[in-house]
């Protein structure tokens, strides 16, 4: 059909109007990002739900925060993700942020100095899976096993160094393998895998996958070495992983857990970082609605964060709420 030139006119005026239209929008928001982890954690699903408590209920001079939560490698993977201002905000574990601001451990000589903790989220729990039938019934029967560390960039490879150490090991005497929590349940599932290690909120979507349809056994973390661990990494605190947190478990496992923290760079703007904080401990009870572990947040561990200095915004926040002086 041929357009009268009034016609045309007419499209194209509409055309213009929807993008000054789309660009007015775009000038209204403000753009907000969170790394999470993978999809078989805790991360992500929490980080979701903060991505949509933010875009509802925060702004700044008018402008509202639109935030995205992202999958990603976690801890290690989202430290270099904010020391290189990729991202706005990520999760992070305690131990990681610390080792990565004061440049130890896998960022040896190599410190992440514009890392800023917007503040502590929820203790994540490290469990050491297998299969009830692998014969593994300490870190000690590791030695010639095959073992998943996480993917790589996650927190667990430090710990299992630290594990391996303390127990008279070496990465030289396992078989280990770098897979996603889902990747490396699977592999257990399929007789492709011995054991994983796993660090985050419980119950944990990829193990709770596994456990419906083999036995498993979460190996016990307690004793000695692990005393000697805690020496070296001062953010573990024992802990007990609950009987039945999945489907088998009858009887509670000694473990150990590690805060996890939202963390920014230093880049990010004040009023940002306070309007973010505050739509978080203002609103807890929502978090709880995606994953019991939204439930141990709490404004009274928010400053829980270890060694990291506090993003101005937040300890702003926190300063009004009268839990930092």
């Amino acid at each position: 059909m041929k357009l009268t030139w009034k016609q045309a006119a007419a499209a194209v005026a509409f055309t213009a109007a929807a993008v000054a239209a789309t660009g007015a929008l775009a000038q209204q928001r403000m753009f907000f990002g969170i790394a999470t982890g993978g999809t078989g954690g805790t991360y992500y699903p929490l980080g979701g739900m903060l991505a949509q408590l933010i875009s509802n209920k925060a702004s700044v001079d008018g402008k509202k925060i639109s935030a995205t939560a992202e999958a990603a490698g976690a801890s290690v993977a989202n430290a270099k993700l904010l020391g290189n201002k990729d991202i706005e905000s990520a999760f992070v574990a305690a131990d990681i942020l610390d080792a990565a601001y004061n440049g130890t451990g896998q960022f040896q000589g190599a410190p992440i100095k514009n890392l800023r903790a917007l503040g502590a989220l929820y203790p994540e729990t490290v469990q050491l899976i297998t299969r009830a039938d692998a014969g593994i019934n300490s870190v000690k029967d590791l030695k010639g096993k095959s073992i998943s560390s996480g993917s790589p960039g996650s927190g667990q490879y430090q710990l299992l160094t630290d594990l391996l150490k303390v127990y008279g090991m070496s990465r030289a005497d396992i078989k280990e393998d770098l897979s996603s929590f889902t990747q490396a349940v699977d592999k257990i599932k399929d007789g492709n895998l011995h054991a994983t290690l796993i660090t985050a909120g419980v119950p944990t979507a990829a193990v709770t996958d596994f456990a419906q349809s083999h036995a498993l056994k979460v190996i016990p973390l307690s004793g000695a070495e692990i005393a000697e661990l805690q020496k070296q990494q001062p953010f573990y605190a024992n802990v007990k992983l609950a009987a039945n947190t999945y489907k088998g478990q009858t009887e509670a496992v000694d473990t150990l857990a590690v805060m996890a923290v939202w963390t920014a760079h230093d880049a990010v703007p004040e009023n940002v970082a306070y309007e973010v904080t505050k739509a978080l401990y203002e609103n807890v009870s929502i978090m709880g609605q995606v994953h019991v572990q939204g439930k141990n947040i709490s404004l009274q561990t928010a400053t829980s964060v270890g060694n990291a200095p506090i993003h101005p915004g937040a300890l702003k926040y926190f300063k009004e709420k009268g839990i930092v002086k």
